[in-house]
């Protein structure tokens, strides 16, 4: 086939899911050099779910703050979540990125009872 002749095709994928209020998941965690601040991040959520998102700022190499849902502290202390989202966030994120990430967590509870 000669170059007059080509053909052009473009290969489309596309994934359709449900737009979620707030647009964002459990977790934001923003690179020190991304395009929005933790600040302006925890903003733009509060317009849509007032008071329901915390900052914790970091003193990271690349990651500035991770902004997340308070309804995951009452299932697991700060420290122990903070330090599994750094740990899995940092193989993906850089400086420039805001990464959202979603987590489901499940206390399991098992006791013993005097009969």
């Amino acid at each position: 086939m000669s170059p007059a002749e080509s053909n052009k095709k473009a290969e489309v994928t596309m994934r359709l899911s449900e737009f979620e209020m707030p647009p964002m998941q459990d977790i934001l965690i923003v690179g020190n050099k991304a395009p929005i601040g933790p600040e302006a991040a925890k903003r733009m959520v509060d317009v849509l779910s007032p008071d329901q998102y915390a900052i914790v700022k970091m003193e990271h190499p690349f990651i500035e703050a991770i902004v997340l849902r308070k309804g995951l502290l009452s299932m697991l202390p700060q420290e122990k979540l903070i330090k599994l989202i750094l740990e899995e966030g940092e193989k993906i994120a850089n400086a420039q990125m805001i990464i959202k990430a979603q987590i489901n967590i499940t206390v399991h509870v098992s006791r013993s009872v005097d009969l």
